[in-house]
């Protein structure tokens, strides 16, 4: 088996002028992955190229992949990803992952951008105050998921109503109303996060039924799993799937 042209001109697409040094020490395994990852999967459905990219370095963060994730937004901005929305993509992994997990990330973004002579930081991308952002995540949660979010955010247990709280006036009032990136593309990478670090399934397949009702409808996110799995592999992939599956039949679509 050899390395397929299409693979290698995606290759150089995504990595102009590199060779790996895995080409020497692995090379059966290289031909393996590049014609899997960089021609069979991408030439599986019609998802443009920074939507592919968004996903996937969102996928990387999810499963702490940082080494891959450092090669591939050099990938992600010649492909059409601005700095704003990888920058906008790794903030908001901090709701999803914490800051212990994504501190890397943060760190390893900066240094792409600062070699590629983009000066930080980047212009700010905040609309809310500590005024409103109560009120703005509230409603960012009610576009997203619909009108029974109004009263969610005082909902629960009086000793744990605090984190339904935190989930609206930080997790959307402070993350989703940012600009840079829409409320879809918001939800799409918010499923990837969640489908890549895996052991969230509830969460998953909220978000899977949020993605569809605001338009990332259940083949959206079915393409998106697919481009995700060689990152992830097969058990996430398939977690995820079911995730999709299951609220999809709950939505009757």
């Amino acid at each position: 088996m050899a390395i397929t042209d299409f693979s290698k001109e995606y290759h150089e697409r995504m990595f102009p002028g590199y060779a790996s040094k895995l080409l020497e020490t692995d090379p059966e395994f290289i031909e393996l992955f590049d014609n899997f990852a960089f021609d069979e999967v991408v030439n599986q459905d019609n998802l443009d190229d920074s939507t592919r990219m968004m996903a996937t370095i969102a996928t990387l963060i999810g499963c702490q992949g940082i080494d891959e994730f450092k090669g591939m937004v050099p990938a992600a901005l010649d492909f059409g990803v601005t700095p704003v929305e990888v920058k906008e993509i790794v903030y908001q992994a901090v709701a999803y992952l914490g800051i212990g997990r994504v501190f890397p990330f943060l760190h390893g973004t900066n240094d792409v951008l600062t070699a590629r002579g983009i000066k930080l930081p980047l212009e700010g991308q905040s609309r809310t105050t500590t005024e409103n952002r109560l009120e703005k995540g509230i409603q960012a949660q009610v576009d997203i998921f619909g009108d029974g979010m109004k009263e969610f955010y005082k909902s629960g247990p009086e000793e744990s109503r605090h984190i339904n709280h935190w989930l609206a006036d930080n997790c959307f009032g402070d993350y989703y109303t940012r600009s840079g990136l829409d409320y879809k593309q918001r939800e799409m990478i918010t499923f990837c996060l969640l489908s890549a670090q895996g052991g969230c399934e509830m969460q998953l397949t909220s978000h899977a039924a949020a993605n569809m009702k605001i338009g990332n409808d259940k083949q959206f996110l079915i393409k998106i799993i697919s481009q995700c799995l060689p990152f992830i592999g097969y058990p996430r992939s398939l977690n995820a799937l079911r995730c999709v599956t299951d609220a999809a039949t709950h939505m009757g679509k």
